[in-house]
């Protein structure tokens, strides 16, 4: 079977492209930004410019660097995009109408799938990076209806998430940070027991989310669980087995 090259890129084998804020904080593995974190090559693009506060900001000029990093990647061959951060929802749209590849550009995306499971006096418990910052807008942007129930918990009173992921510090204590994000979940839990499946917005806490099944006992969705479900559609592999 002949194959042919692709006009412009180098390297392949890279099925998910992930776009990266401008960020200063270690990514141990789990986390987002770790290539350590998947069974399969993933490329990373960091945006220029593109910060965290600027993201909040929600900085209209940001789209333009946005796309130029998706595009590229795009010319470096992956099959589809995501992101490190749940708030590039309001980007979800953008991205998507411009880029010719699929377009998953936040963890929230899985609330639609994730409500279809529970019964209607059921919740999803969300644990967010910042609280203040999760409007509706997030989810109006990713097409959420309102009838689907949250319970939403922040990050951005516990102390050393704070450290490493607002102030970036530059450091951070991945021990402090798991009891910090396992207590919130309990107390969310204990204060709101119809909630029976957490989903974790923000890209650096999938690396403790096998703490908080452990701590509370539900089902524990998040940016890692989105990624390698899309992967596993973009890259399917033939059955082996017996009968």
């Amino acid at each position: 079977m002949m194959l042919k090259a692709n006009k412009g890129q180098v390297s392949y084998g890279e099925s998910v492209g992930i776009l990266l804020l401008e960020t200063f904080t270690p990514f141990i593995p789990g986390d987002v930004g770790n290539a350590t974190t998947y069974q399969f090559p993933v490329r990373f693009q960091r945006i220029e410019g593109f910060t965290f506060d600027k993201l909040l900001q929600k900085d209209p000029k940001m789209i333009d660097p946005i796309l130029e990093a998706g595009h590229q990647l795009v010319k470096e061959g992956v099959k589809a995009i995501t992101g490190d951060c749940g708030y590039l929802a309001m980007y979800q749209d953008q991205i998507a109408d411009e880029l010719n590849v699929p377009v998953f550009m936040s963890s929230l995306l899985q609330l639609p799938f994730m409500s279809s499971m529970l019964r209607k006096n059921e919740k999803i418990g969300i644990v967010c990076s910042h609280a203040d910052y999760f409007e509706e807008d997030l989810l109006k942007n990713l097409g959420i209806k309102p009838s689907v129930s949250l319970c939403i918990e922040g990050m951005e009173d516990q102390v050393h998430f704070s450290q490493a992921a607002h102030e970036e510090k530059g450091q951070l204590d991945p021990k402090q940070i798991e009891n910090e994000v396992v207590s919130v979940v309990q107390k969310m839990v204990k204060e709101n027991p119809e909630v029976k499946m957490i989903l974790l917005e923000c890209s650096s806490l999938p690396p403790y989310a096998g703490s908080i099944q452990d701590a509370v006992g539900l089902p524990v969705f998040d940016y890692i669980t989105m990624i390698n479900y899309v992967h596993s559609t973009l890259v399917r592999k033939p059955y082996i087995g017996f009968m």
